[in-house]
């Protein structure tokens, strides 16, 4: 294979990549925050149309790891085909970065001396504060006697209330506690289409409005989006370990959910989990839609007509 055959590959590689997983440039350019022109410069590999030698690298490998590549072994890859990152450029960036970290040396070293002398103020603070309170000692002392029965008195009116509070906390809490259950029972969530690419679920439940859950697995990341009835409400790339919770309207009719990695992700609905890849029959699933109350026969119906 000719060295020019194997420089298409990179990019056809990302290109078929991102279109697997159903993204457009626009999405991926939300996705990683690069722009859309420098994406295609990347799947053309016109490296000379990147800011500089440092960012094509980082690009790539950005790139990669979020269309589903591992982006360190690419680079390992088509190493000897890509600019070396230890430039000019390179080397002002690390001077750079230099710099700052002198700077906050310069920042720890002042704080270190605050702290040096913290104990001394913070002991003159303490000897201030014992001096006020035997003052106060001395200066109500005579009145001991007449303040004991006050005392008193307060102290059963302060029992009363917060006996009161409490029992209005824990009456409360117990409320609560019963709502959320009673929602979470009636919530009934039936699979009707599951495949390797997509899932379809009818949800029914009694409350007004929910809450959908989508949280990532310790070690992985992926790009998320969330649209309800047509509408974005959600679209990012969660990092590892991190959740987002998307409030849904209790005039929903659908949810659309596109999952970069459904294997890693956990979507709940109300706290009630939603299995989307079937026990991990399909870890590539990458459209979930959820038809709430009984509106997929409506979609199906508009589906046929469109």
């Amino acid at each position: 294979m000719s060295e020019e055959n194997t420089r298409v590959e990179i990019g056809k590689k990302l290109r078929d990549a991102r279109v697997s997983m159903g993204y457009t440039l626009d999405d991926l350019q939300q996705a990683t925050k690069i722009q859309r022109r420098y994406l295609i410069a990347i799947e053309d590999e016109k490296f000379d149309e990147l800011p500089g030698d440092f960012y094509v690298r980082a690009f790539i490998k950005q790139y990669a790891d979020t269309v589903g590549l591992n982006g360190d072994e690419l680079l390992k890859e088509y190493n000897d085909l890509l600019p070396q990152s230890k430039s000019s450029e390179y080397s002002e960036h690390m001077s750079q970065a230099i710099e700052t970290r002198a700077g906050q040396k310069k920042s720890v070293d002042s704080l270190d001396r605050v702290r040096q002398y913290l104990p001394t103020v913070v002991i003159a603070v303490i000897i201030i504060v014992i001096l006020g309170a035997i003052w106060m000692t001395a200066l109500h002392g005579h009145k001991s006697s007449s303040n004991n029965n006050d005392i008193d008195s307060s102290s059963v009116s302060v029992s009363g209330e917060s006996s009161q509070k409490s029992s209005s906390k824990k009456t409360s809490s117990s409320s609560s506690s019963k709502t959320t259950t009673k929602k979470s029972s009636k919530l009934k969530v039936t699979a009707t289409t599951q495949s390797s690419s997509a899932a379809v679920f009818d949800v029914t439940t009694a409350s007004q409005s929910g809450k959908l859950k989508l949280k990532l697995d310790p070690t992985q990341r992926s790009w998320i989006s969330v649209t309800t009835d047509g509408t974005s409400q959600f679209s990012q790339t969660l990092t590892a370990n991190s959740a987002q919770t998307v409030n849904v309207a209790g005039s929903a009719k659908k949810v659309v959910i596109s999952l970069g990695n459904a294997k890693y992700t956990t979507i709940t609905l109300n706290g009630k989990k939603i299995d989307v890849t079937k026990n991990g029959q399909y870890p590539n699933v990458r459209k979930v839609t959820l038809n709430l109350n009984g509106s997929s026969t409506a979609s199906s119906s508009s589906a046929s007509s469109n």
